[in-house]
């Protein structure tokens, strides 16, 4: 598949209220119930870029920096970044916001990676992304580093073969002691 869809044509923009069932006791949003919202939006997102059914593979460390409250609208979005023959990066920002405060804030970002799969969840081709702005060209960029460090850590990869990574560490030239 050569196919290329550019990375603006897999944006997805979700909108969500916290509710009180959706709250822990502090009247905060849940974080597990962030993440299934998180989860969904990226998820759409891999199916509009892929035009079929993809899995979880992934979601990077997500740091909850700052908590939404009860009664906040709740807005997610999310794009394809960069694809690697049936896998896909997609990365997240969410934004809280207080509607009668006059109040938004970017409450978090994270990168979810997806797998295309076929009828019977085998992994399928996926179109490249064609990133356009420079926001896009520079999430595509750094998808690769991104992706190395996913599969090193989950020992998929060994780090010796982590080319991007080592240029950021300086891994090739290590000092002398």
């Amino acid at each position: 598949m050569t196919k290329k869809k550019l990375a603006s044509q897999s944006a997805v923009i979700m909108t969500e209220m916290v509710l009180p069932n959706d709250t822990n006791t502090l009247n905060n949003l849940m974080g597990g119930k962030l993440m299934h919202w998180m989860d969904v939006v990226a998820a759409i997102a891999a199916q509009k870029h892929s035009n079929r059914i993809v899995v979880t593979a992934s979601a990077d460390s997500i740091s909850f920096k700052h908590p939404i409250a009860l009664g906040n609208v709740v807005t997610l979005k999310s794009q394809v970044t960069r694809a690697f023959n049936s896998s896909m990066e997609v990365f997240i920002e969410v934004w809280a916001e207080d509607i009668p405060a006059n109040k938004k804030i970017l409450t978090h970002r994270a990168f979810f990676t997806f797998v295309a799969v076929d009828q019977n969840g085998r992994p399928i081709e996926v179109p490249e992304v064609e990133p356009k702005t420079e926001e896009e060209v520079e999430l595509y960029e750094g998808a690769l580093r991104r992706r190395q460090l996913r599969l090193v850590l989950a020992k998929r990869m060994d780090p010796k073969d982590a080319v991007e990574l080592k240029s950021i560490f300086n891994m090739d030239n290590p000092k002398e002691s």
